[in-house]
């Protein structure tokens, strides 16, 4: 199997079709791709393990909490970070029931932040689909939140006390890192360095935790969950820092909410924050542009354009390649086989997908 990588219309390139191949998954999974041979079929089928279980999570006696439960997961989703747990888990033994509800309590912990998120952003639209809190209310989709955390919690007491405090740490990382983006970067703070501070907590957190908790719950050696821990927090802030591009470079519709979202809702991802931090006279009226909310149709539309063309934007996916192949370089400590490539396909995935 090679690094493989989807074409950015997402149909095979030539990469793509060499080691990997469209196999039917019972929800989005990262991409359209699994690996062929051995490994894509099991994958396959952890997955769908992880679907019918999500399933049962979100369901309840109480037909419109099941609605509302449901909502997300039933939108879809790339299911990142079960994917990462079933492969750092084929390291080890990933038939272990444990693998399944770690990865399980994972992907809730992701649903019930996306609630939570969606109200503090103002969301209407998540994974194409009208947001809960536009279409319900801010109350429903902040306690459909909680629902969702205190369900994974339950699932979680089955996995022992030290299960228990890795979630309660990863959890802290993530209610901080929603604090400092709230609260934003402080007189002295380097606003950069904050910015990619906060993805470490928001996004790059949970991801780690899937990686360790896939492969330690697959009896993998120690030292390689150290390894794929380290890995996962690396990838993590990749994948976040390429939806910041992706925002931006997106055409309407592909990634499932308007082009330029950040930019309208005044949130200085890392493309914008490159640009204020600089002082090319090239990018002057981007920098004019962006210092506020782009409410205006016309000088949205005008700041899309000058950003997309901008150094910054080429900057900022310089720092997302860096982070893909940090990521990367921690898979040196793997055996060579079909899981240490997959991982590394993954890395091409990260810093080329369009949605």
């Amino acid at each position: 199997m090679t690094g493989a990588r989807a074409a950015a219309d997402g149909t095979p390139t030539e990469a793509v079709s060499e080691g990997w191949h469209r196999i039917s998954t019972p929800a989005s999974t990262v991409g359209p791709w699994l690996p062929e041979g051995e490994l894509g079929p099991a994958l396959a089928e952890g997955l769908a393990r992880v679907e019918a279980a999500l399933t049962e999570a979100v369901g309840s006696e109480h037909p419109f909490v099941r609605e509302a439960a449901g909502h997300l997961m039933a939108a879809g989703g790339k299911r990142l970070r079960p994917m990462l747990a079933l492969l750092a888990a084929q390291l080890g033994d990933p038939h272990r029931p444990e693998v399944t509800t770690a990865a399980v309590v994972c992907e809730l912990t992701h649903l019930a932040t996306l609630y939570h998120d969606d109200v503090m952003d103002e969301a209407a639209v998540r994974r194409g689909a009208p947001s809960a809190n536009s279409r319900w209310s801010n109350s429903i989709a902040i306690l459909t939140g909680d629902l969702l955390f205190a369900r994974a919690s339950d699932l979680l007491a089955d996995l022992g006390p030290e299960a228990v405090r890795l979630q309660a740490q990863t959890f802290e990382r993530l209610v901080t890192g929603q604090i400092r983006e709230t609260v934003g970067a402080q007189p002295g703070d380097d606003p950069i360095a904050h910015y990619v501070e906060v993805l470490a907590d928001k996004t790059g957190s949970l991801v780690a935790t899937s990686a360790r908790f896939g492969a330690s719950f697959a009896g993998v050696d120690p030292a390689l969950v150290e390894e794929l821990t380290a890995f996962g927090e690396e990838f993590g802030v990749a994948f976040q820092l390429a939806d910041d591009l992706i925002d931006i470079v997106s055409v309407e519709g592909q990634s499932g909410k308007l082009p330029g979202t950040d930019l309208r809702e005044g949130i200085a991802t890392l493309p914008v924050l490159f640009a204020l931090a600089g002082d090319d006279p090239a990018e002057a009226r981007l920098r004019e542009l962006v210092a506020a909310p782009l409410t205006d149709d016309a000088e949205h539309a005008e700041a899309l354009e000058l950003l997309r063309a901008s150094r910054s934007l080429a900057r900022a996916t310089e720092v997302t390649r860096e982070y893909a192949d940090r990521a990367r370089a921690r898979l040196s400590a793997l055996p060579e086989g079909d899981v240490r490539e997959a991982l590394s396909a993954l890395c091409d995935y990260v810093v080329t997908r369009t949605s």
